[in-house]
């Protein structure tokens, strides 16, 4: 039996998240077309035939260092790279920034294989181009292997695969043969709910929200869960309810449909939207919503 740890590391917005979600087979990270999606850890599980791959998904780093926020989820990124034993440095194809040159930089020491994941080679025009700017990207260190991919299509994921399997150590699974995550239900129901909150709420609302939990019961084939949405201004609370509260009802029922989808019956979902002023750069709030 062989086991690993495999850490998932990038700037944001360059398709993690998307990307364990495709070699694990399972929707066990949001995703949105923002960046700073992921805010915590996720570990997503696959096993093929006598191997199993940990893949820890991280916040993407970043520079700014704005917020107790923004210090967390470069903390808690960089805090995944001490304990693996493979690393996925994941690169996007169209773009790379100052940003990317600071991964490789925090990279530099460590004593970890580091695989080069060029995602989103789909959408290279024209496709000539994608011989120069794997080469260009290999270059800039030595990784143990460098594979392009494309997360949303699928495109080159069991190439990748293959290459973790054959770099995984021997030893024994961490998790059961059928589990696909680490994270429990009631951490999928909030950020089902966070999800739908960054893919509604338009420019820079969605990083002052975070969700908690206020129950989680099931009632024979329903499942009830109410959770709170938290703002930092009594303005926001205003935006996020929406005239009418549509908008708060249009966050909740494609939340809901997205909790259906995962845990396979009904959901009765009940959210409610609260100020907690300035929590972004608030550390005693901050752990009190989990980002601890």
């Amino acid at each position: 039996m062989r086991s690993g740890m495999i850490a998932v590391v990038g700037r944001p917005n360059v398709g993690k998240s998307s990307l364990v979600n495709r070699l694990v087979g399972f929707k066990v990270s949001i995703v949105a077309p923002k960046p700073q999606t992921t805010r915590q850890h996720v570990r997503g599980v696959l096993h093929v035939d006598e191997d199993e791959l940990v893949f820890v998904d991280t916040p993407g780093l970043h520079r700014a260092r704005r917020s107790a926020l923004n210090r967390y989820m470069n903390d808690a990124a960089t805090s995944a790279l001490g304990d693996v034993d493979l690393i996925l440095h994941v690169v996007d194809a169209q773009r790379q920034t100052a940003e990317d040159a600071a991964v490789t930089a925090r990279l530099a020491d460590t004593t970890v294989p580091v695989l080069l994941v060029i995602n989103k080679v789909d959408r290279v025009v024209p496709r000539s181009a994608l011989l120069p700017l794997i080469r260009d990207l290999a270059a800039r260190r030595d990784y143990a292997a460098v594979v392009p991919v494309s997360a949303t299509r699928g495109d080159n994921c069991d190439a990748l695969c293959a290459e973790l399997r054959a770099r995984l150590p021997e030893g024994p699974w961490l998790f059961e043969p059928d589990q696909v995550s680490d994270r429990r239900l009631d951490f999928r129901v909030v950020e089902a709910v966070r999800e739908k909150l960054i893919l509604l709420l338009a420019q820079e609302l969605p990083y002052a929200t975070t969700v908690t939990l206020e129950s989680l019961e099931t009632e024979g084939a329903l499942l009830r869960a109410s959770a709170v949405i938290w703002v930092e201004r009594e303005g926001q609370k205003k935006i996020v309810i929406g005239e009418g509260g549509q908008t708060l009802k249009r966050i909740g029922s494609a939340a809901r449909h997205e909790i259906e989808a995962q845990v396979g019956q009904r959901v009765f979902l009940k959210l409610w939207v609260r100020v907690k002023r300035d929590w972004t750069d608030d550390p005693a709030a901050l752990k009190g919503f989990g980002y601890a």
